[in-house]
């Protein structure tokens, strides 16, 4: 947490502050005092670390996901390996109890996971042959063989890891604001320190050691320390409490965007609704069998449309597949040109040689926390590629007032762009498709669905929603205002107490003694505000 201040210290730092203190007790013969400032100052550093170590602690046990080892199959032997050695394509077996090291699918057996590591969700999911399964989650009880599709670097812990490392980049602008203060605020100090320390004794026959000792004194108690360390270990502990609700934030300064956020866009499949349609009907124009064909194409593509259309039975050699993000797949069966695109959200049109010859429908549902998610939201609206009938059917029943259909990827981006214009706020977007990353990249704060969402999403995005619940917006949002409170409190705290103490040194009504108390103090005091947001 304080790692940044150590790395490139700047000349004046409190340690600077102090140790001109300790060396002007000595001076002045105080030797008692010199000791005790150095006792004093130290025990104050070593309370803040412990402090900070907690909260770290805290973040890498809800990320405690890493697994050590991984048990390969190799023939008919189980190898225990460590998870960067294994490759795409291994088969690695996982029992009860035990963590999934990798990402994969499930090629053989039915369990239970317990996902709460990496969604904070505490029902199991049941997963069977087929299945994705993402690491860092536990088998509850079963035993699974997993076809490995990402490497250790790849795989969804890693990620999450590397998120937590590098939040630290991220800054938000009160902690840039608070580095440059203490860059311009300590000389300041030190120069108010030795006009006192030096004019009064020349100009009104003042004794020197009396006045060199109130400099001394006002040097201990400027310290900036508890702004310097509690404002990012504030924000620290925000980014905790988030990841130990599933919500990962990639840095404090989407904690100041997500708390004064005005407007939130919503992307509706998956994000609003659960994603996952159910065929409702097959028109065949010409005869032939268009679920088929359909399916044949459609197995290429992974958007939550084309997983749903499923055939029970051989399917079409296909060759020459492409997919065009947004519109559809096309592929060669035999001779012939099949596309498969969407036509509007619920609807696949299938194109023989670009002739209209069937299409499916399909329909959706909501997610369990879309209602009450809009509800506690003051400005909401939706963007989805849906036929109009079907996004104002879902607008009415949520609530949403603005809500526009029809829209390609390259649209929501213009339409996000005309809502950030016109908001006065911050305007965050959630979203969880490849074709939500542009928008997710320019919205204030992008917001992504992780479990459901693509890679592309939940890499361009700057919070991550481990378990697609819509309702953790809500939450995201709260737990950034706490925060935000809490380090504008430790601000107005700091600053105050340094004020009164400052006025009351100038005067010498305060010893060296009270100067190390308002120090340390302080810090501390500041430091417990800053872990009240890691409370449940």
């Amino acid at each position: 947490m304080c790692e940044h201040h150590h790395h490139h210290r700047q000349i004046f730092d409190e340690k600077f502050l102090m140790g001109i203190a300790i060396f002007g007790a000595i001076c002045l013969c105080e030797y008692f005092e010199a000791i005790a400032v150095f006792v004093l100052y130290n025990l104050g550093e070593f309370l803040q670390d412990k402090a900070v170590e907690k909260s770290k602690k805290s973040i890498s046990e809800l990320m405690d996901l890493r697994p050590d080892s991984a048990n390969v199959l190799v023939g008919s032997e189980i190898v225990a390996k460590s998870p960067e050695d294994v490759c795409v394509g291994d088969i690695i077996v996982v029992k009860t109890g035990e963590k999934i090291a990798l990402d994969g699918v499930v090629s053989d057996g039915f369990a239970f996971l317990d996902t709460s590591a990496l969604t904070g969700e505490a029902l199991p999911k049941e997963v069977k042959i087929n299945d994705e399964v993402l690491s860092g989650c536990v088998v509850t009880n079963g035993v699974l063989k997993i076809k490995v599709t990402k490497t250790f670097e790849q795989s969804a812990v890693s990620q999450i890891l590397e998120l937590v490392e590098h939040s630290g980049a991220k800054k938000s602008k009160t902690e840039n604001f608070i580095t440059k203060f203490a860059r311009i605020y300590t000389p300041i100090v030190i120069l108010l320190a030795l006009l006192i320390a030096f004019i009064p004794p020349l100009f009104l026959h003042a004794g020197f050691s009396e006045w060199i000792k109130r400099a001394l004194t006002l040097l201990v108690i400027s310290c900036p320390c508890a702004l310097v360390i509690s404002v990012p270990l504030g924000f620290f502990a925000g980014l905790g409490e988030a990841s130990r609700n599933g919500i990962l934030i990639k840095g404090s300064k989407y904690i100041e965007a997500l708390a004064k956020a005005e407007t939130v866009v919503f992307d509706k499949t998956g994000t609003l609704t659960k994603g996952n349609f159910t065929v409702e009907e097959v028109v065949s124009i010409n005869g032939e069998d268009i679920l088929k064909l359909a399916a044949s194409v459609e197995k290429y593509s992974n958007h939550p449309i084309a997983k749903s259309i499923r055939y029970d039975g051989e399917l079409f050699e296909v060759s020459d597949v492409s997919e065009i993000a947004g519109y559809g797949v096309k592929a060669k069966i035999g001779d012939d040109e099949i596309f498969v695109g969407k036509n509007g959200e619920n609807a696949v049109s299938v194109l023989k040689n670009d002739v209209l010859i069937g299409y499916i429908t399909l329909s959706d549902e909501l997610k369990n926390n879309a209602e009450k998610t809009i509800l506690e939201l003051k400005n909401t609206v939706m963007l989805s590629g849906d036929t109009d009938e079907n996004v104002q059917k879902f607008a009415k029943k949520l609530g949403i007032t603005h809500a526009f259909s029809k829209l390609l990827p390259q649209d929501k981006v213009k339409k996000l762009e005309e809502i950030i214009a016109n908001s006065s706020g911050t305007v965050l977007f959630v979203g969880d498709g490849i074709n939500d990353a542009p928008a997710l990249r320019l919205a204030d704060v992008g917001i992504s669905m992780g479990g459901l969402g693509s890679d592309s999403a939940i890499e361009a995005s700057d919070v991550v929603i481990m378990n697609d619940d819509p309702y953790k917006v809500v939450t995201g949002i709260k737990i950034a205002q706490k925060t935000l409170n809490i380090v504008k409190q430790n601000i107005a705290f700091a600053i105050s107490v340094k004020v009164i103490f400052l006025l009351l040194g100038t005067f010498g009504f305060m010893t060296m003694w009270g100067a190390i108390f308002a120090d340390v103090g302080v810090t501390l005091l500041a430091v417990l505000n800053s872990l009240r947001a890691m409370k449940r």
